[in-house]
């Protein structure tokens, strides 16, 4: 027996948050009742619906896919631009992103169709580092490396501290290269730090997810994260991250 909303997290339709949620809303039913209590228990030969359609168990799959750049990071989209899913049609299970990349950053993101691997990875508490690669219109003096580290003040509140590296300029160009390591994930927060110390981001890559990085893909490839690697995060996630 297991929890209902975890079944719908592993069939790969809602993250188990999303799926508390579908619960209380009353769109969940049992072997056609309608349930709305949480810690509802199901078994293998309990019929479960969302929205009137049969969950389906799937197996879990877990893919380290290159986002290129111009891509949306979601499962449709309403301006018929690109996504993620067009990089996966021999993909038959109900694969979903974790997490974001915005249009313009390109890099590292996890694809899978298990809710609760998406959510641990995802959920602020668990404090996963991402590193990205930040090509940026000015040259930031050391101080304001410092401040990146300490943390900026934007509209949505203080960013938690950060790694900050200079890794090269273009004094000709008036450009830099910066390597910034975080562990939150709000929106587009990368280029909004750099534009409040005052260096606009004209080029962003995410180059490492926790111990992972894009060794032997090119932009638009794909491969199968080995169950090392996933059982690797999943520990990672559990003990707090891995910050110094």
């Amino acid at each position: 027996m297991e929890r209902l909303q975890k079944v719908i997290a592993h069939a790969g339709i809602a993250s188990r948050r999303k799926a508390e949620e579908l619960i209380l809303q009353g769109k969940v039913t049992v072997n056609g009742e309608v349930v709305k209590q949480l810690g509802t228990k199901v078994g293998p030969n309990d019929v479960v619906e969302v929205n009137g359609i049969k969950v389906e168990k799937e197996a879990p799959v877990y893919f380290l896919f290159y986002k290129p750049k111009g891509v949306v990071t979601t499962v449709k989209d309403d301006k018929n631009r690109k996504t993620v899913l067009d990089f996966f049609p021999e993909v038959t299970e109900r694969i979903y992103p974790v997490g974001r990349l915005d249009y313009d950053t390109s890099g590292i993101l996890l694809m899978t169709n298990d809710g609760e691997f998406a959510n641990l990875l995802t959920h602020p508490k668990y404090e996963i580092e991402k590193t990205y690669i930040a090509k940026v219109k000015g040259i930031p003096t050391r101080e304001h490396l410092k401040q990146l580290q300490k943390g900026i003040r934007l509209d949505d509140g203080l960013t938690a501290p950060a790694k900050a590296k200079f890794l090269s300029a273009n004094k000709r160009k008036n450009t830099a290269i910066i390597e910034l390591t975080i562990h939150e994930g709000r929106n587009r927060q990368v280029r909004r730090m750099f534009e409040k110390i005052g260096y606009p981001v004209m080029k962003l890559k995410r180059e490492r997810y926790a111990f992972l990085d894009l060794t032997g893909l090119n932009a638009g490839e794909w491969r199968p994260l080995t169950p090392h690697e996933v059982k690797q995060l999943i520990v990672l996630a559990k003990n707090g991250g891995n910050r110094r």
